[in-house]
Formats: C-alpha cells, sequence, structure tokens
C-alpha cells in the first residue's frame, strides 16, 4: 500500500513535458483527469471506506440494540411501577374507607354512650327530685301533724275545765265497763 501512495505522490510531482500528468487546479483539470483520480480513489479507498462504513454500521446497531435494551427495561419498570401504584392506590381506598367506616362506628358509640349517660342522668334527677319531693311532703306532714297536735292541746287546755275532765273520765269508765260486760 506504500508503494501505491508513493506513485499516486511522485505523480503529482512529477512533471510531464507533453506526457502524463496530474494537475491539481480544479479548473483546468478535465474529464480524464478526474476520472482518473476518482478511480484511483474508488479501487484503494474502497477497502477503507467499506472499514469504517461496517465499523460505523455496528455501532449503529449495537447502539440501537442498546436502546431497546434499555427500552424495554424502562418499559418494565414502568409496569412494575404502574402496578405497585395500583396496589398504593387500592391500599389507600381500603385505608380511607376503612378510616371513614370507624370514624363512623365511633361517632355511633359515642352518641349512644352520651344517650346512655344522658338517660341516666335524667333517671337520676328524676329520683332526686322524687325523693325531694317525698322529704318535703314528709316535713310538711310532720309540721302540719306538731301544729294540729298543738292547736288540740291548746283547745283542750283552754276549754277542760275540772268538771268537764270528771265527766269525760266518768264517761270513758262507763263505756269500758259497757265493753266489759259485752265481752264476758
Amino acid at each position: 500500500m506504500k508503494n501505491v501512495t508513493d506513485s499516486f505522490i511522485s505523480l503529482v510531482y512529477w512533471p510531464s513535458v507533453g506526457g502524463f500528468g496530474l494537475n491539481t487546479n480544479i479548473l483546468e483539470t478535465n474529464i480524464i483527469n478526474l476520472s482518473v483520480v476518482l478511480g484511483v480513489l474508488i479501487y484503494f479507498g474502497k477497502g477503507v471506506l467499506s472499514n469504517l462504513l461496517d465499523n460505523r454500521k455496528q455501532k449503529i446497531l449495537s447502539t440501537i440494540q442498546n436502546s431497546e435494551e434499555l427500552c424495554k427495561g424502562a418499559a418494565d419498570q414502568l409496569e412494575q411501577a404502574r402496578a405497585r401504584l395500583q396496589e398504593v392506590e387500592m391500599r389507600a381506598r381500603e385505608i380511607r374507607v376503612n378510616g371513614y367506616s370507624q370514624i363512623e362506628q365511633e361517632k355511633e358509640d359515642l352518641i349512644n354512650v352520651a344517650s346512655a349517660n344522658l338517660e341516666q342522668l335524667e333517671n337520676f334527677k328524676n329520683e332526686t327530685v322524687h325523693f325531694e319531693q317525698q322529704r318535703a311532703i314528709e316535713q310538711v306532714r310532720q309540721q302540719i301533724s306538731r301544729q294540729a297536735v298543738q292547736r288540740a292541746l291548746g283547745t283542750l287546755n283552754s276549754r277542760l275545765n275540772n268538771e268537764l275532765h270528771l265527766r269525760t273520765i266518768d264517761h270513758n269508765i262507763g263505756l269500758l265497763r259497757a265493753m266489759k260486760n259485752i265481752t264476758d
């Protein structure tokens, strides 16, 4: 390959006298010179160019394969993430529903306990009121009884004199004798 390159370079720098030579000025070149240059480039550059193209093709293919594998891996991870998201959303819904039902249950329990406490307080209040009424009635009865006894004693003391007292005693003794005679 080195010999070919050397001969090509020597043709460029070797001035020919009316014979074969290369004109490097593109405006002065003719079709024959261009075709010779292109032919030489195609013949010798074909292997280099195909090696470069093959290497580039292999790099592109490996990059595409890597990209496809990464895409597949990313798609798998996305599916896994979606599945986890659905699981988490379902768990969150369950927790939310359970939380709401638990809140409602505790609310009902509190209402029931409060109602029971209120009912007990109402019963206690009614018992207390009834007890106080009975106590007040008993106090009034005792006071009325004391007053009646005091009035009766006052009336008896004011109207009872010795003669009336003796007559009442005689009358009661007579009643007791009559009762004794009836029982005998």
